[in-house]
């Protein structure tokens, strides 16, 4: 009987590779309720783009899985789930309220914190692996979420935090 292979930061790349590709996917599914829940035009349009984004953000990483040949397949994200069942309950609890899009604002910053902790690590561990090519894709994507993130706290700063602490 042979020891199994011992697995290796390759491993653990692809692992956390297929595990951003299923959460990327699962966004972009939930995108277009989010922006169909926010009042504020400003943030129905943030969704709106961040769901083009989100588009190429998935080509990029099937580009990736062609550059370490590996197929594009995808791993279940429970932490991706779990926050955007949050986003789900934020949408029904306070539906018709003021706070609505705050409470979307903030899952939508929580999706985006979770993105580029993923994204800054594979970004680490492909610059470690000698992956040059990998590191330009995944770093594009992280700069895409980085922008998202300060897009989405401008908006809560500029109005839809004060809109629902007046109501």
């Amino acid at each position: 009987m042979s020891a199994a292979k011992e697995k290796d930061l390759h491993d653990l790349f692809l692992d956390q590779l297929r595990d951003i590709y299923f959460a990327e996917k699962q966004i972009l599914k939930a995108l277009p309720r989010m922006a169909k829940a926010a009042t504020s035009d400003k943030l129905r349009a943030a969704f709106e783009k961040h769901h083009d984004e989100t588009e190429g953000q998935i080509e990029r990483l099937e580009q990736v899985f062609e550059l370490i040949d590996k197929p594009a397949k995808g791993k279940t994200c429970d932490a991706i789930l779990g926050i955007l069942d949050e986003g789900k309950e934020v949408m029904d609890e306070y539906k018709g309220t003021e706070a609505l899009d705050a409470g979307l604002l903030a899952a939508a910053q929580a999706v985006e914190h979770y993105e580029m902790v993923r994204y800054g690590t594979m970004k680490a561990w492909a610059a470690k692996l000698g992956m040059k090519d990998v590191v330009k894709l995944i770093d594009e994507t992280l700069q895409q979420e980085r922008k998202t993130d300060k897009d989405l706290t401008a908006l809560a700063e500029a109005g839809v935090n004060s809109e629902a602490l007046a109501a």
